[in-house]
């Protein structure tokens, strides 16, 4: 089990006044001296944050795992084959939203991911993962496509309102990771994970392997900087 940094919102930062800093390379090389095994990026069709330049900057840069967040329009599949990423995390996107708000409607995209979506990608060597719900029917399909991996979404669990929600959500998140390490699909997590929530998520659910945080874990570090931020994280891991 390892973390991955997402670090979207330190360029969502560095965009609002558009002076070019807080440099996106210098934050990638602050958290992998912490100790963080790498670097989530979502290049969106409105380039809110990551542009395409920092993109291929993180590419030369970034030591450890490298995943590449993306909707599957063929725009991003081509910057995806140039960059050639270790991973890349297949997730919905919506204009008018904040952030991923969910997972996706596998029903939905399956065919296009099976005739378009897949076949493209399966032409480099970079692994393929799929932003999901909990749900066994979502898991079964993403096995059908041979995907290589899964991210749980964890946002219902993190913005549970109470005891009883918070707890019904680790329960399906548990299962979900159960039948996908069954299946033989590599389990990764993330969304809205913090201090608060981390640990409990990482002892009731079983074969962890990438855990991806982002806003959190950037909006902490406004208070205690990103090195010591980013060791709390990893003191929560073990």
């Amino acid at each position: 089990m390892q973390l991955l940094v997402n670090i979207d919102h330190i360029a969502t930062l560095r965009n609002a006044r558009g002076e070019g800093y807080p440099n996106l390379v210098k934050a990638a090389e602050i958290c992998e001296q912490a100790g963080a095994a790498g670097i989530v990026f979502h290049l969106r069709s409105d380039r809110r944050h990551i542009k395409d330049a920092d993109v291929f900057d993180l590419k030369n840069s970034v030591q450890g795992t490298i995943d590449f967040e993306m909707a599957a329009t063929d725009e991003m599949i081509g910057i995806l084959k140039e960059v050639n990423p270790h991973l890349c995390t297949l997730v919905p996107e919506g204009r008018e939203e904040l952030t991923t708000e969910g997972g996706l409607n596998m029903e939905v995209v399956f065919d296009d991911f099976k005739q378009r979506v897949f076949p493209a990608i399966r032409k480099t060597n970079i692994e393929i993962s799929l932003f999901l719900d909990p749900n066994p029917y979502d898991i079964n399909l993403a096995f059908e496509l041979g995907t290589d991996a899964i991210e749980l979404h964890t946002g219902n669990y993190a913005n549970a309102e109470s005891d009883e929600a918070q707890e019904h959500e680790l329960k399906r998140l548990k299962s979900a990771a159960i039948q996908a390490n069954e299946l033989g699909i590599k389990v990764n997590a993330g969304h809205g994970l913090n201090q608060q929530n981390l640990k409990s998520f990482i002892e009731e659910v079983p074969h962890l392997n990438d855990i991806s945080i982002g806003h959190a874990l950037i909006s902490d570090a406004v208070f205690d900087g990103l090195e010591t931020t980013v060791k709390k994280y990893l003191k929560l891991f073990s």
